[in-house]
């Protein structure tokens, strides 16, 4: 493994850039499975092209740069996978349907998703500080559902399938973290991905218009460009100082929406994300202060 020397501002930095690229890939997937761009395409189509394209990119990477490659635990590989490519789909069409702010503040739900399936799954130990996020959390999606007779967002309903799937997700991801490199994990996964999304598709898929091509294509890449900076942020900070920043992807869904859609979060969707934000605050802080205090990691300190 190659050591990155702590440098906070460079991994906010690259955070940012994450969260630019991510809520780029909620608006391309909303203008795809919208009459924006032509015909809607199905979710399951949309989901197609972010692997091919996503596979496209870190196979370009790989080609250029050659790092060493281990036997991959595919059965680790598989299940991450199947649970992210359910995830994605089910995201990609909530999209379609309710505001990129309401979607966006759901799958912020991951973390908490992950976390509570780590207690049966991984034998983790759950605080009441972290109980209380992930009621804080919940309560928060609740209110994004609108749970009333005249306004309930069935929609929604996918949105919170989706964070469920990628909360399961995180397990895979957490237990394959340490076996293998991070680069090889991308790839096996978008190769896995696009081996799944290409049987899948086939009684979904429609002829793109061209305008619907350059949206899966910058789909793709931008989901790689995505990982990659969410990766070097990771690697070049504590994940306590640099996840708080991914929540700015907010603000960009928010611009999207009003300007492209004519859509501007109302008084509900706001507070659903307040509480959702407030949540993440709080176990953020958590975390930050229960972190043992240990002297910074030198270069000799890490294998290579």
């Amino acid at each position: 493994m190659t050591f990155k020397a702590a440098n906070p501002p460079l991994a906010i930095a690259f955070m940012l850039a994450a969260t630019a690229f991510i809520a780029g890939t909620m608006l391309a997937a909303k203008s795809l499975g919208t009459a924006l761009l032509g015909p809607p395409l199905h979710p399951f189509q949309v989901t197609h092209g972010r692997f091919i394209f996503a596979w496209l990119a870190i196979a370009t990477v790989l080609a250029i740069i050659r790092p060493p490659l281990q036997r991959p635990h595919f059965a680790l590989h598989i299940g991450r996978t199947a649970f992210g490519f359910f995830g994605v789909t089910c995201m990609f069409a909530a999209v379609a349907y309710i505001p990129l702010t309401d979607a966006t503040a759901i799958s912020f739900l991951n973390p908490v998703m992950g976390m509570l399936l780590a207690i049966p799954l991984l034998g983790e130990k759950v605080g009441r500080w972290r109980w209380m996020a992930a009621g804080m959390a919940l309560l928060g999606a609740m209110v994004l559902l609108r749970p009333g007779p005249g306004t309930f967002q069935v929609a929604a309903l996918l949105a919170l399938a989706a964070a469920m799937l990628l909360g399961m997700e995180l397990i895979f991801i957490k237990k394959l973290a340490n076996r293998e490199s991070s680069l090889q994990i991308l790839f096996v996964n978008n190769s896995l991905g696009v081996a799944i999304a290409s049987i899948v598709v086939l009684p979904f898929w429609a002829m793109p218009t061209p305008a619907q091509w350059g949206a899966l294509a910058a789909l793709g890449l931008m989901m790689a460009a995505a990982q990659a900076c969410f990766v070097n942020a990771m690697a070049r900070a504590d994940a306590s100082l640099v996840t708080p920043f991914s929540y700015v992807s907010l603000i960009f869904v928010t611009l999207y929406d009003l300007v492209i859609f004519d859509v501007f979060p109302d008084a509900i969707s706001w507070t659903g994300v307040t509480i959702i934000l407030a949540s993440a605050a709080l176990l953020a802080w958590r975390e930050q202060k229960s972190r043992p205090k240990i002297a910074p990691a030198t270069p000799n300190s890490r294998p290579d």
